[in-house]
């Protein structure tokens, strides 16, 4: 079984339980949202393991407050399950517009020295994706006009964050942040994206009620 099937069969199976769990809310988003986040905090641990106290405490600090913005949005925003939801499909369409867009066109190198295998083309393709993707859940949901603009612009920050764990990752001399993911490598492989993402769109939605 070659990597891209592996890959697309694991990421239909944790699609499926996110999915289902930001549907049920209550005690199953909960905790799929604490799961994720140690496992997070623990290959941060792992990665940083030697860069000194003030690492593990904004690791610490970095994976709290992504799960609190989530759990946040999800019970205590305007329209929170389908405004989660818009998180989530921001982030998936992000990483396979970048994904295809990447490998299809390729062309000049978007960070080279910190990962070299990510393109500009790959770039624009992952901010296409969210933003078509993001706009049609707007309109199918009645998320306020404000998320249009914003697709854009938090799929950008998504690949920040992947560029930044990238970083970490050639800091530290590993391929992968954990080996918990068939095809993926980590959890935080997968959710680096998500992290800033969580966090300014909740942001945004307190802004909006302030």
């Amino acid at each position: 079984m070659n990597d891209l099937v592996v890959r697309s069969l694991a990421a239909i199976v944790l699609i499926a339980v996110t999915i289902g769990a930001v549907f049920h809310g209550g005690y199953y988003f909960a905790i799929l949202v604490a799961a994720a986040a140690t496992a997070v905090f623990y290959e941060w641990t792992r990665i940083t393991r030697g860069w000194g106290a003030s690492w593990y405490v904004g690791g610490f600090l970095y994976t709290l407050i992504a799960a609190l913005a989530l759990l946040w949005i999800r019970d205590r925003a305007d329209n929170g399950v389908a405004l989660v939801m818009w998180v989530f499909l921001i982030v998936w369409a992000t990483d396979v517009g970048a994904y295809f867009a990447g490998r299809a066109i390729g062309g000049p190198k978007l960070a080279p020295v910190i990962s070299p295998k990510k393109t500009w083309a790959g770039f624009y393709g992952g901010v296409a994706a969210a933003t078509v993707l993001g706009t049609l859940w707007v309109y199918l949901t009645g998320l306020g006009a404000t998320y249009l603009l914003l697709a854009p612009l938090f799929s950008a920050a998504a690949q920040g964050g992947d560029l930044f764990e990238s970083w970490m990752k050639r800091r530290a001399g590993v391929k992968d942040s954990g080996t918990m993911l068939p095809g993926h490598g980590g959890v935080f492989d997968r959710l680096d994206g998500l992290i800033p993402v969580a966090v300014l769109t909740a942001c945004s939605a307190l802004v909006s009620v302030a």
